[in-house]
């Protein structure tokens, strides 16, 4: 027997595999067993009903999709009154997933969802703050430090942030978060892109850009989850790119503790009950009794193959 199950800040999940925010929805429940998963994270809500951005809002591509969704939200009465029920239902602890355009909004909406079955709340930090001209909360490492810290004096629920890869040094951004007191991180969000269809000379999506996932970009998040978790001490969720338990695999030899599932999800409805089968599959084969062992086990090359190999 593989034992499974892994810490984030405190809390026990059964497994490190969980849905990315934006990515899920409880209609999964009528295609897989959410038993299964290590964790339920929900998409992200806003304090107010929002449509979000208008259509077309996806562009797919071989091994990526541009999304540009623009988080439309039923609202924190919703989700508390309608979601956090219907999740109550199910084993696996339920993170909620927030955003909001000033500090103080995000300190509002986490002491808002903060009741019984909300087990975490993950701020989604890549949202524009509307005092500093648009720019991303988590491209500020100061702004992502008192995002976390008004977040954590309003609520007594652990909270992560998920971090932007837009940032110019996320690792500075993550050390931010730690510093206001997060309990966790994700690295990471989309990556900020955009695409134009040649036949119409017009933007493949109505919002000009949106975030690019998939598993295109999976090279580059993990060296960002990578780096996180080298600059900090709390634990470090990866996410991006992920579609099989090879990915999930190096996420966890790079340091994460557990991984989050997204764009696979639509590809093929089953994949994080997949990967998870095959995580535990995967510590059989090589004697591994517990997969928490293999966070951050990837091994160097010795300085001497090093040096030899720039010889070469």
């Amino acid at each position: 027997m593989v034992d499974m199950s892994v810490s984030i800040g405190g809390m026990t999940l059964a497994n490190p595999v969980m849905p990315g925010s934006g990515t899920f929805g409880e209609g999964m429940a009528k295609v897989i067993d959410l038993n299964l998963l290590g964790a339920i994270v929900s998409k992200t809500i806003t304090h107010d009903v929002r449509e979000g951005n208008p259509p077309p809002r996806i562009a797919e591509f071989r091994d990526a999709t541009l999304f540009s969704i623009g988080i439309p939200s039923k609202g924190a009465d919703h989700y508390v009154n309608e979601l956090v029920p219907f999740y109550r239902g199910y084993v696996p602890p339920l993170i909620a997933s927030i955003s909001a355009d000033t500090i103080e909004g995000f300190a509002d909406l986490a002491a808002r969802i903060s009741v019984p079955g909300v087990m975490a709340i993950e701020a989604n930090v890549s949202c524009p703050n509307i005092k500093k001209d648009g720019q991303a909360f988590g491209m500020d490492a100061d702004a992502t430090e008192q995002v976390v810290r008004a977040m954590k004096a309003a609520t007594q629920v652990p909270v992560w942030a998920k971090l932007t890869p837009n940032a110019g040094n996320m690792a500075a951004v993550a050390r931010a978060a730690e510093r206001g007191g997060a309990d966790a991180l994700v690295a990471a969000n989309a990556m900020l892109a955009m695409a134009i269809d040649v036949d119409t000379f017009r933007p493949k999506v109505a919002n000009l850009m949106g975030g690019i996932t998939g598993r295109a970009t999976k090279p580059i998040i993990l060296r960002m989850a990578y780096q996180c978790a080298q600059a900090v001490s709390i634990p470090v969720i990866g996410c991006g790119g992920i579609a099989d338990a090879n990915d999930a695999l190096e996420y966890m030899l790079a340091g994460c503790s557990a991984v989050q599932i997204g764009t696979a999800s639509f590809i093929s409805p089953n994949a994080m009950p997949r990967i998870i089968n095959d995580l535990e599959a995967f510590c059989q084969r090589r004697g591994i009794s517990r997969i928490r062992d293999l966070i951050g086990a990837m091994q160097m090359f010795e300085p001497v193959m090093l040096e030899r190999r720039a010889t070469l």
